[in-house]
C-alpha cells in the first residue's frame, strides 16, 4: 500500500467549488479536444459534464475553456491558460497534501482495520476554504 488517498474540494466563494471530478473532465477535456468525448472518458453523462464546465463558468471571470461549434470537423472544446493553471495548481496542491497525509497518518496505518474487499487504501476527506 501506498499511504493515505486525499481527497478534497477548493471552496472558493459560496457555490463555487473545485474538486477532483472537475479537474478530471478539464483533464479530459484537454486530451480529447471534446466535451462529449471527455465526459465518456472519465463515465460522466454529456449532461453532468456541461453542467460542471458550465459552473466552472460561472465560478470565475476567465475562461477555463473554449468551445467551438460545428463546421467540418464539427464542435470541440479547449482547455484554456487559465484552465492550465487551475489544473496544476489543483493538481500541486493535492500532492502536498498527499505528502502531508502520509507523514501525519502513516504511523496509524498499522492500526487500520482491513475489510475483506477493500483495497487497503485509507480515504482522507479534506475542505479547504
Amino acid at each position: 500500500m501506498s499511504g493515505p488517498v486525499v481527497r478534497f474540494r477548493i471552496d472558493f466563494a459560496e457555490h463555487s467549488s473545485v474538486g477532483p471530478g472537475k479537474i478530471s473532465l478539464l483533464e479530459a477535456i484537454r486530451a480529447s479536444g471534446s466535451l462529449s468525448q471527455g465526459a465518456r472518458n472519465v463515465g460522466m453523462s454529456y449532461r453532468r459534464a456541461w453542467l460542471l464546465i458550465e459552473s466552472l463558468r460561472q465560478t470565475f471571470r476567465e475562461p477555463v475553456t473554449l468551445s467551438s461549434t460545428g463546421g467540418r470537423d464539427g464542435g470541440g472544446m479547449l482547455v484554456t491558460e487559465f484552465g492550465e493553471a487551475l489544473i496544476r495548481n489543483y493538481r500541486e496542491l493535492e500532492r502536498d497534501f498527499a505528502s502531508l497525509a502520509k507523514r501525519r497518518l502513516d504511523p496509524m496505518l498499522a492500526t487500520v482495520v482491513r475489510r475483506p474487499g477493500s483495497s487497503g487504501r485509507v480515504s482522507v476527506r479534506g475542505k479547504v476554504a
